[in-house]
């Protein structure tokens, strides 16, 4: 996917300084010192070494704070689709990392929210991009 193309469809990328495994550690704990849980880590490389199948460090971590979503699907039940929030991590072709994740304005447009909860989902934008550098 091209960066234009990424835009378009509402993901943010970012260069990570880290590895996977490090950017990933960074974030998670970032997340866990604001009160914000990680309901789940998914290992896609990993799970595909498992099938014999060879894919580059890729891994989705998926962590969220009801107290921020809940308000959202209460306006829009629809927004579970987004929520909880994903941040995914992988290892790009020249070994470089990006972390990607859904822009949390393209999520309030795709489901009609309100500006005013722009705030519920935002929050975490400067944890990732501290995760990055």
């Amino acid at each position: 996917m091209n960066d234009e193309v990424a835009q378009h469809s509402g993901v943010v990328r970012l260069k990570s300084q880290h590895s996977v495994e490090a950017t990933l550690q960074r974030l998670e704990s970032l997340l866990q010192q604001r009160g914000v849980l990680i309901f789940a880590r998914i290992d896609f490389s990993g799970d595909a070494a498992r099938a014999g199948l060879a894919l580059p460090p890729e891994k989705l971590l998926i962590f969220g704070n009801p107290k921020a979503g809940t308000p959202l699907m209460q306006s829009m039940p629809l927004a579970g689709l987004d929520l909880p929030l994903k941040v995914l991590v992988y290892e790009q072709s020249d070994g470089g990392t990006v972390i990607a994740y859904n822009d949390p304005r393209y999520i309030l447009q795709r489901h009609g929210l309100a500006d005013a909860l722009a705030a519920n989902l935002a929050a975490v934008e400067p944890l990732i991009e501290q995760a990055a550098r």
